[in-house]
């Protein structure tokens, strides 16, 4: 053996059995675990918390080691089918529709099952696979998210493990261009480059992008990106790349105002035209005089007819429904309040920002995000993932905290129709809440 590789080992041989013991955590995550058994799941993910923190505090120097685990943690799930989501089936379903030149805003799953005998590849098990509230609405998944699902028809073509496939090392490839990317950015913000693994090695965002293929990676990929460009000050360009994330997910729509800051009006002004021209142009293949009618009518759902996870919603309607209220009438007239709160947010960040660095932007971007997550009626685990990332760019670690807590939510899996345990959600927002305090408190004693 040569000396190279004996001293490596020798060196390294702790970091070594820690990251082999994660790998067989999650194969044992990804191929013996079903999602009714939180106990089993409960336990492999504090494991997996436990385990990448020491990880990153053996060897948070050693970028090589670190990435290579990183990226081996992923290709663990390479062929594993999601366990604890059903949404993998509709990204194919749409990507079979976007292949065969059929707009899939245009008819639900349901219309084309009872109606239009198309031949999609192995259509049943993918219909019934997506569940009835999926298929009896029209896709809410932007368009650049539906070209990549047409690729991954048409490469994965009419077996569903290798559209998984496909699927997976897309996102796959966006994580690695966020640990590219994210670590310049933070060389340029003066920050310590080593902060990008609390986001690489996440177990959250290992399971639920890797694992169960949700898209928010690709989304942050196209985002990093782009304020990597802007902390070199190529604007246009990064206006472009603004653009493609937002049509990967639209959630950084929240963001456009706080750039008025940074780029001052003179920039701001065609920053905001390039970002709107190219998400025209993204939206153009597929628009048709219905498309903003059922587009924004199954976006509207996520606001006024689901719960889950949430925070405050949950307080509310406990003390609404001790004076009577009506849930179902109750969550309508709080998802209508939610945007405006989030507005009202996003216009105070903006006018009341001091600094005008990119630091100071995405601190804001943070705290925007954070207070629509806690006010929103629901919380997927995945949806996070954003809030991670934006975190490490700050002096702020409460998201981290949230990251591992939101474990508890798995509960919800393991009923029957996803009945939650709200004193598990109690003890993972008093959590989240309390570390939050004890960071403002801090960061307020150092000033």
């Amino acid at each position: 053996m040569p000396n190279t590789l004996q001293t490596f080992l020798k060196l390294h041989k702790v970091s070594l059995l820690l990251a082999l013991l994660s790998m067989v955590f999650y194969y044992t995550f990804g191929y013996h675990l079903v999602r009714t058994d939180f106990i089993k799941l409960l336990t492999l993910c504090v494991a997996l918390f436990i385990l990448c923190f020491k990880l990153i505090q053996f060897e948070k120097w050693n970028f090589r080691f670190l990435l290579v685990v990183g990226i081996l943690f992923r290709l663990v799930f390479l062929l594993a089918e999601p366990n604890l989501s059903q949404d993998f089936y509709r990204f194919i379903w749409d990507g079979h529709l976007v292949a065969n030149s059929i707009n899939p805003y245009l008819f639900t799953p349901d219309a084309i099952m009872d109606t239009m005998h198309l031949k999609i590849p192995n259509e049943q098990v993918l219909y019934k696979g997506m569940g009835s509230l999926s298929a009896q609405h029209y896709s809410n998944y932007p368009p650049l998210n539906q070209f990549i699902f047409g690729l991954c028809a048409l490469f994965g073509g009419e077996n569903i493990l290798s559209s998984l496939v496909v699927l997976r090392g897309t996102i796959i490839l966006g994580d690695i261009g966020i640990f590219y990317f994210g670590r310049k950015l933070l060389r340029n913000l003066n920050k310590s480059p080593q902060l990008i693994f609390w986001y690489f090695l996440n177990p959250l965002v290992i399971i639920e992008l890797s694992g169960n293929l949700h898209f928010e990676g690709v989304m942050l990929f196209f985002f990093i990106l782009s304020m990597y460009l802007l902390s070199i000050k190529k604007w246009q360009l990064a206006a472009i790349l603004l653009a493609c994330s937002i049509s990967i997910k639209l959630v950084p729509l929240l963001f456009l105002p706080l750039f008025l800051k940074y780029l001052g009006w003179k920039k701001s002004i065609p920053f905001y035209f390039i970002v709107a021209i190219t998400s025209l142009l993204l939206f153009a293949p597929f628009y048709i005089p219905e498309f903003i009618h059922n587009y924004t009518d199954t976006l509207s759902l996520w606001f006024s007819n689901f719960e889950f996870n949430a925070g405050i919603y949950n307080l509310v309607k406990g003390i609404a429904v001790e004076f009577n209220a009506k849930p179902w009438e109750l969550i309508k007239v709080y998802g209508q309040i939610t945007p405006l709160i989030t507005i009202f947010t996003v216009v105070v960040f903006t006018f009341l920002q001091k600094k005008q660095d990119l630091s100071t932007s995405l601190t804001a971007m943070m705290w925007v995000l954070a207070v629509y997550y806690f006010m929103a009626s629901t919380v997927h685990p995945w949806y996070l993932i954003f809030l991670v990332l934006l975190s490490i760019f700050t002096t702020y670690r409460f998201a981290l905290v949230w990251s591992a807590a939101i474990v508890l939510s798995y509960f919800a899996y393991s009923q029957p129709h996803f009945k939650e345990n709200l004193w598990l959600l109690a003890l993972e927002y008093c959590s989240v809440y309390g570390f939050l305090i004890y960071e403002i408190i801090a960061h307020h004693n150092k000033k």
